[in-house]
């Protein structure tokens, strides 16, 4: 198929002031192995993200834990000063070594990594910054308050929450403006169905990670291959245009250190399911 552009998936809005296309970019896998440490290739790196944003890409999702600190700085090197693009980061998880991650709550911290992304990323305000985990051993309306006083203070335009409940998005709407939720979601791992509903229910945008893990569908993988071949598509871009067909607050961003899947995740947004194949892909992801 021809290589598109992400705007053909159409545009959403997060919250306030920020309008973007549905297709998005992960940043965290152009860290090092375990997502720690510098990239094998830094100048590869950098080309991967200004490819996407020659492909139409205007929201790139990154957090202060990817590297720690590598993502961030990269991409203010590679697209610096951002224009039209926006940055989405996350904090509130520490990182004692590769692959391991340590929530860390408490005001202070977040606040404090809330300004220095705010700073390695040399923007004056985080279009949308969120919780990356909510910490169990702080009490989660102190994590709340201080994500409401850095949006009162101007630190940061939007808020979101990563990996949270429906209950835990519900109690941190009471004390700020939810615009954003960021949950493992696919084909292959569709718990947090409830948490999709309510954020649609919401007008909460929700963002999957990990949107490409096909998971239980790679036993019956011939299905996304037979869709695929009749829209000129591989079997990961037809997973994508499932998600952005499942719901319009979807906000798929799919990741790679490679140019070439990067092409293959952004043409994804030129296709257009018919009835027929999107729902015999939902009832096979169902089980």
């Amino acid at each position: 198929m021809t290589q598109g552009q992400a705007g053909d998936a159409g545009r959403i809005q997060i919250g306030r002031g920020l309008e973007v296309a549905r297709l998005g970019y992960g940043a965290m896998r152009l860290t090092g192995p375990g997502i720690w440490g510098p990239p094998r290739d830094r100048a590869a790196a950098m080309a991967v993200l200004q490819r996407a944003v020659e492909l139409g890409v205007d929201f790139i999702d990154t957090a202060d834990a990817y590297g720690p600190d590598v993502s961030e700085p990269l991409i203010r090197e590679a697209l610096h000063p951002f224009g039209r693009v926006h940055v989405a980061t996350k904090g509130g998880n520490t990182r004692p070594g590769p692959d391991q991650w340590v929530p860390r709550g408490d005001p202070e911290y977040l606040i404090g990594q809330a300004m220095r992304s705010r700073e390695l990323l040399g923007v004056e305000q985080i279009d949308l910054w969120q919780l990356h985990r909510v910490d169990p051993t702080v009490p989660r309306d102190e994590q709340f308050g201080a994500i409401r006083d850095m949006l009162a203070s101007g630190i940061i335009r939007n808020a979101g929450l990563s990996e949270v409940d429906v209950e835990t998005i519900a109690a941190a709407r009471e004390i700020f403006p939810v615009a954003s939720v960021q949950n493992l979601y696919n084909l292959g791992n569709r718990g947090h169905e409830p948490v999709l509903d309510y954020c649609e229910d919401a007008g909460i945008v929700f963002i999957p990670w990990f949107p490409l893990a096909a998971g239980r569908l790679t036993s019956t993988a011939t299905l996304l291959d037979v869709v695929g071949s009749r829209y000129g598509a591989t079997s990961a871009q037809v997973a994508l245009a499932w998600l952005l067909r499942r719901s319009p607050v979807l906000l798929p961003i799919p990741g790679t250190a490679s140019i070439a899947h990067l092409e293959e995740n952004i043409a994804a947004a030129s296709i257009a399911l018919d009835d027929e194949d999107y729902r015999r892909i939902d009832e096979a992801s169902r089980g």
